[in-house]
């Protein structure tokens, strides 16, 4: 998968457009800027967008090609963003350190899924808050007719139901399955089933 985002994202232009998901923006747009941390964050499109709006944000990725391009796109916005070429299995950040986790179409394969939600979570402060949006399962009957992209795959999809497993514990402001229009680069542009997710981790009980 390595080498796949990365001959991806060494083409030229941004494959899913340099402008923040809509989804995602409009839960942001809401926030109080904190620290944030952006999973499998490819070309830095949403990081970015965050470091405008005042957010100490860090950013990870598999792809060194995705790290040159959100690098290039926070130059080009006069920002900065911490952007770590890091596996979502081992990633070496400090335990309830942040405000925020954001996950936009991050597809993950079934086996290591799970594993990887946890360690992501376990990163979020009590009273954190996530921000999710990614293809549904129902997702396979729009991809094979038009550019909206997405895996093909059902596994690597995501059921809303699955999603709020997940993040077991969380309190939901916004928890949908969704048909929508994609207008992100060339490479998400078309009709898709989405699940869109935001909410509250709830505050950690102290054992005494």
């Amino acid at each position: 998968m390595k080498e796949f985002w990365n001959s991806r994202y060494a083409e030229e232009g941004f494959a899913y457009g340099s402008e923040p998901n809509v989804f995602y923006k409009s839960q942001i747009d809401l926030l109080t800027p904190g620290k944030a941390l952006f999973v499998a964050e490819g070309e830095g499109r949403n990081a970015v967008y965050a470091a405008t709006l005042g957010w100490d944000v860090t950013a990870f990725d598999i792809s060194e090609h995705g790290l040159a391009k959100a690098m290039k796109l926070a130059e080009s916005k006069g920002v900065s963003v911490q952007y770590d070429v890091a596996n979502a299995l081992d990633l070496p950040y400090e335990e309830r350190s942040f405000d925020l986790i954001v996950f936009v179409y991050t597809h993950f394969p079934e086996g290591i899924k799970k594993k990887i939600f946890e360690n992501v979570i376990s990163l979020l402060k009590p009273n954190g808050k996530v921000i999710f949006e990614c293809f549904s399962k129902d997702h396979l009957q729009y991809n094979e007719n038009n550019n909206s992209g997405g895996p093909r795959e059902e596994s690597l999809l995501y059921s809303l139901q699955e999603v709020e497993e997940l993040f077991a514990g969380f309190e939901s402001s916004y928890a949908k399955q969704e048909v929508i229009i994609l207008k992100e680069g060339v490479y998400h542009d078309g009709e898709a089933s989405v699940v869109r997710y935001a909410a509250l981790r709830a505050s950690l009980k102290i054992e005494v």
